[in-house]
């Protein structure tokens, strides 16, 4: 028997042997210890897996197979979020239905993610473009279509408990089901989309970059369409307030609170110089109302065209052209520059009834508070800039208190912006009594003026969002088809749910129509239907659902992937709900989660699920960078272009030209990906798995170091080698400093386990390992070793536990216990930090109290720069 370690031999074996004893199949229902662990699942891409997909994967592998380890009842699936933009363009280009490709390259994503040793149950796979899965994508659609947002109980309820009002129901069926339309969760309206005419879609803000589709990077255009929402803006309150219920890095929980954009302020009218409409303004700062110098509209404002005088007309349809091939997104970015164009005309501020010129800004959006903004250039960063880049007049209305006369100066005369709190001063229009503001906080005046607007009907105090409803259509082939059938009485209704998985139709091709249909439109036979008690003809809808309508509840059929009759038992939705360990890139932290949490409460309140959350614990792994290149100018230069000259310099190979070496994100477009099969096929799966974890904490950003995995698959090596070649003891004759080591690293990996610090669990054990080098030590010590390490390097711990004797995988092996008794009088390296930096160490009892720590710490940090005192506030984090 080899006592080589010959990872081509090893792996596969253990891999084949989990597969066909179904090592890691998961309970139908768990034990009293239940935990579910579970992976943002992949887009099965033609590229395959790079050297980034298996970092999260494998971290929480690792966790996985240690709870295991202590007795937990652990679901651990993998599916695919199988619909997409990129299988429909490949269907496109060559003719190809997209279930083809997406059939083979979801097979080799298995492949590969098989490969990498990872403990899922596979028998709970799923892909979201099976109809035996989005037969309840579609179900979950048809609950949100017939259900309704109940204010007053803040919960979603059936339709059918909507009161109709008497009028209503006297004019007959249709006019009912226009009644349910205002209050469904999904239903049918028109909204401003970014429209792909080459791709013939609408695509997402995301899905746009720099008026650009990201595929393919066609133009893009904003226009008025008739498409299919979600009122998601309904749970507004309830996606912001839920969060504290949860555990996720807060950074996370702020980016949805920023996405849900709750804010309390004034909206304020506006009249138009003719005294014929009203435009309203939002503002959380009306103490600057006596501060407006101009008036912003956004360039799809349904007066844009009312208020462009003769001589701007030009010039404003213009402008409303080049900010319709801006997306959402590139319009509100914060370092970009604010432009506008005059209208012509003017709007009365109503406060002190001032003539304010009126501008079309594309930095404003429609569908975002009330498409309009007033411009307080002495108190807002943004209007600052765009009043000195159109000569606006600038006017203070407050100023901080106790600042020397030269601030004071520069704000009054327009060369400083103030945007903190002050103090109001007199304004140079005639107020009434109630308004003699100066003098008063700028908090007093927010009271005072707005309360004076509501008296007059000139404004009212508000709460606006920035959410909107979800834009739930797509002009796509391969996506769920949405069960609506339009009626030629001009009615539509739900497909029965008996009648579902409604099915995805062949088509001659997958081109759009010309007029911008779905390609589902030429399905004719497909598309016609018959009312079965009207006898009316209907059509059915033709858009289809995005890609993030599969990936909102894949959580929910993992726990029943095999249930032909329910989308879940309820009782087994009890049972592993929620999801205890969520793990995925930050990229995640607004749209998918944000949907998917809003799913799963419209689900709770129609008590389909038993949680008002869907995952419990959220966690995201960092990222993985690699080598790139940039020119003299900037420009990335991908790596194969690349050569490298004497004394470590780089030029481009066909020019010569000087190029730097830089760190960048994998990208194929740069050739910097590493394909995790090459680095098996050299070093092993375990020596990755390791690699990956050792590389820093899972949660940063790490550059990819292909020398540097060497020292990992050393110490695998060495591993082998060591218990392989072992010639025992008995426990009795092991010295005590084995087992002192031995047993604080068993604490030590158990806490580091817990806190998903995976690189500090391997330093551990190499330090064991070259303990253990200079003693002898005993069987039953090398299988706690083996142990200790099998869920980093599962195939090296298989491999040696058989050897060490057992016919039983080590899977079902419990999880070692340490001995107090070998604790007691151990010590530990303590790291000592003032203003979250480390400044010294100190070593101490492993067991000392807190009072004595602090005294150590105050000794051990006298005579630094950075001296405490005992009264000074202490924090004490213990086992990290």
């Amino acid at each position: 028997m080899t006592k080589e370690y010959n990872h081509l031999e090893i792996e596969p074996k253990w891999q084949a042997y989990w597969e066909e004893k179904k090592t890691f199949k998961s309970p139908e229902k768990p034990g009293e210890k239940k935990l579910y662990v579970l992976d943002m699942f992949p887009y099965p891409s033609g590229s395959g897996l790079h050297i980034g997909h298996p970092l999260g994967y494998t971290g929480s592998d690792i966790y996985a197979r240690f709870k295991r380890m202590q007795g937990f009842s652990v679901l651990h699936p993998m599916g695919y979020d199988a619909f997409g933009l990129p299988a429909e363009q490949h269907a496109i280009n060559t003719g190809e239905h997209p279930g083809e490709i997406t059939k083979q390259n979801c097979q080799r994503f298995t492949k590969q993610l098989k490969s990498l040793g990872f403990s899922y149950d596979w028998d709970r796979g799923i892909a979201t473009c099976d109809a035996d899965y989005y037969h309840w994508t579609q179900w979950i659609f048809l609950k949100l279509y017939n259900s309704w947002f109940d204010t007053s109980l803040q919960k979603a309820r059936p339709i059918s408990e909507l009161e109709i009002p008497e009028e209503i129901k006297a004019k007959g069926e249709k006019e009912i089901l226009n009644y349910q339309a205002n209050f469904r969760l999904a239903y049918y309206g028109e909204a401003m989309v970014n429209w792909c005419d080459e791709l013939g879609t609408v695509l997402a803000n995301e899905e746009v970059i720099d008026g650009k589709s990201e595929r393919g990077g066609f133009d893009v255009v904003r226009k008025p369409m008739k498409q299919w929402l979600l009122r998601i803006t309904a749970y507004a309150d309830r996606l912001i307030d839920e969060l504290d219920e949860i555990d996720w890095p807060e950074n996370i929980k702020e980016q949805q609170r920023n996405w849900v954009g709750r804010r309390q302020g004034t909206e304020i009218d506006f009249i138009t110089e003719d005294g014929e409409d009203i435009i309203s303004a939002f503002t959380t700062r009306p103490d600057t109302l006596f501060g407006v110098t101009f008036f912003v509209i956004s360039p799809e404002h349904p007066l844009v065209d009312k208020l462009s005088s003769q001589k701007q007309k030009r010039a404003v349809n213009e402008y409303k052209e080049k900010a319709s091939k801006l997306s959402e997104l590139d319009r509100t970015m914060e370092n970009r520059d604010k432009t506008g164009v005059f209208t012509g005309s003017y709007v009365v501020n109503p406060i002190n009834q001032e003539k304010v010129p009126v501008y079309v800004g594309d930095y404003v959006l429609v569908n975002y508070g009330t498409g309009a903004v007033m411009g307080v250039p002495a108190h807002d960063e943004r209007d600052f800039k765009f009043a000195k880049k159109y000569e606006i007049p600038i006017r203070a209305t407050l100023v901080p208190k106790n600042k020397e006369d030269k601030v004071l100066n520069d704000i009054m005369c327009g060369n400083l912006c103030w945007t903190e709190p002050g103090i109001m001063i007199k304004q140079t229009f005639p107020v009434s009594d109630e308004l003699k503001l100066t003098g008063k906080s700028n908090e007093e005046g927010k009271k005072i003026i707005t309360k004076w607007l509501e008296e007059n009907n000139s404004g009212k105090a508000v709460i606006t969002y920035r959410l909107r409803d979800w834009l739930f259509s797509r002009q796509r082939y391969w996506g769920e088809p949405i069960p609506i059938v339009h009626w030629e009485d001009g009615t539509s209704t739900a497909v029965d749910e008996k009648d579902l998985p409604l099915k995805l139709p062949d088509v001659v091709d997958y081109k759009p129509s010309s007029d911008g249909e779905s390609p589902l439109s030429k399905a004719t036979e497909w598309l016609k239907v018959i009312h079965p008690e009207k006898q009316i003809s209907g059509r059915r809808e033709t858009n289809t659902m995005p890609q993030w309508a599969g990936s909102c509840w894949y959580y929910l059929r993992f726990i029943d992937p095999k249930n032909k009759e329910k989308g879940w038992e309820p009782d087994l939705e009890k049972s592993w709900m929620p999801v205890d360990f969520y793990i995925g890139g930050a990229e995640h932290a607004v749209l998918h989660l944000l949907y998917s949490r809003f799913w799963h409460k419209v689900l709770f309140d129609l008590n389909l699920v038993s949680t008002a959350e869907p995952f419990q614990k959220l966690f995201n792994q960092g990222m993985i960078l690699s080598s790139a290149f940039k020119d003299n100018r900037g420009a990335l230069v991908p790596v194969d272009l690349v050569k490298e000259e004497a004394g470590g310099k780089f030029i481009k190979s066909e020019t010569g030209e000087a190029v730097e070496k830089i760190t960048a994100k994998m990208s194929k477009s740069l050739k910097n990906v590493v394909n995790p099969d090459d680095v098996i096929k050299e070093y092993g799966t375990d020596t990755l798995r390791m690699y990956l974890m050792f590389m820093g904490p899972l949660e940063s950003t790490k550059p990819w170091d292909s020398k540097a995995i060497t020292g990992v698959h050393r110490f695998v090596k060495k591993s082998f080698s060591y218990i392989s070649n072992l010639h025992f003891i008995s426990e009795s004759d092991e010295s005590d400093e084995v087992k002192k080591a031995l047993n604080r690293t068993i604490k030590k990996l158990e806490i580091d386990f817990e806190g998903v610090r995976f690189n500090t669990t391997i330093s551990s054990l190499m330090e064991l390992l070259n303990t253990f080098s200079t003693f002898e030590i005993s069987k039953e010590t090398a299988e706690k070793f083996v142990l200790l390490i099998s869920p980093l390097a599962p195939h090296l711990a298989e491999e040696l536990w058989s050897r060490l004797g057992h016919s039983n995988s080590l899977s079902g092996e419990p999880w070692p216990k340490y001995d107090e008794l070998y604790l007691k009088d151990s010590t530990v390296t303590v790291v000592l930090q003032v203003k979250g930096k480390k400044r010294a160490t100190v070593e101490v009892e492993i067991d000392i109290s807190d009072e004595i720590l602090k005294a150590s710490t105050i000794e051990s940090l006298k005579g630094t720069s950075f001296p405490v005192k005992g009264e000074d506030k202490f924090i004490i984090v213990r086992d990290k």
